[in-house]
């Protein structure tokens, strides 16, 4: 994907033109099987400029930079990548939330020192896989690479933080963002237990209906439990969940919760 100019990445999938057909798209699993490409609705493929001008501008965007694990890029060419991208972010992005990812971490430094108006998260996946840059193997890492770098938070592989929640606090006394992603959030239990954890938000695929199912945990402050200023929890840009309310909870409920940690990281 990394390899295909503009042109050839248009062509695939389904085509603006009636009647005209693009290339098959296929994706490819971590065991290496090649799979149809399935999705509840096609559309075809657009750039980051006409998502900037045709998605409503109260929606935020997480812009995920993506490099090739395998490659170890110089530095000429990633700050040539990442310039063509703020150059279009600060043109059409005007006045919508906008944070940057990134799991390559000269690419987080880099995008960092380019810019200082949006955010500037790294993402791991903290330890769960492990990879030659040191820096990407653990969130002790992570913290420490958003310390030294000025970066504003972390996005973690929620298994990641489960098997390491002492970290958590470390994180939070750094004044850093903590923010998860992986198929454990689209469990409602383990959004809720994340909540009582001090995590500021999570990256999931059912956002309704985990919006829903969390907010039903908790007693609600008021009539409107999700979505309002009042509510229990808020949808905010990008797909992220941000719980409310702080609830009050018995030994008993916490030692349930906690027992429950082990249990979701076999999911």
């Amino acid at each position: 994907m990394t390899d295909l100019t503009l042109s050839e990445f248009l062509s695939y999938g389904p085509q603006r033109e009636a009647g005209k057909e693009g290339k098959k798209l296929l994706r490819k699993t971590k065991e290496g099987n090649i799979l149809k490409w399935d999705v509840e609705k096609d559309d075809p493929l657009c750039t980051l400029e006409e998502a900037f001008v045709n998605v409503k501008p109260s929606i935020g965007f997480n812009v995920e930079l993506k490099f090739d694990d395998h490659i170890v890029y110089q530095q000429d060419h990633l700050v040539h990548v990442l310039q063509a991208v703020l150059k279009i972010v600060f043109e059409y992005a005007k006045d919508r939330p906008i944070i940057f990812s990134t799991f390559q971490p000269d690419a987080a430094i880099l995008v960092r020192k380019l810019q200082s108006t949006y955010p500037v998260f790294f993402l791991t996946n903290g330890g769960c896989e492990i990879y030659e840059d040191v820096r990407r193997n653990s969130l002790e890492e992570a913290l420490k690479l958003c310390l030294e770098n000025d970066l504003q938070g972390i996005v973690s592989e929620i298994k990641g933080v489960f098997r390491n929640p002492g970290v958590v606090s470390k994180i939070k006394e750094s004044s850093l963002c903590l923010l998860t992603y992986g198929k454990l959030n689209n469990v409602p239990e383990a959004v809720y237990m994340q909540h009582l954890m001090g995590i500021d938000g999570v990256i999931v695929d059912l956002v309704k209906e985990i919006t829903e199912a969390v907010a039903n945990m908790i007693k609600p402050v008021s009539n409107n439990a999700v979505g309002g200023e009042e509510g229990l929890a808020e949808i905010e840009g990008m797909g992220k969940l941000q719980v409310k309310s702080n609830p009050k909870f018995s030994q008993e409920e916490m030692s349930f919760l906690f027992k429950l940690i082990p249990q979701l990281l076999q999911i």
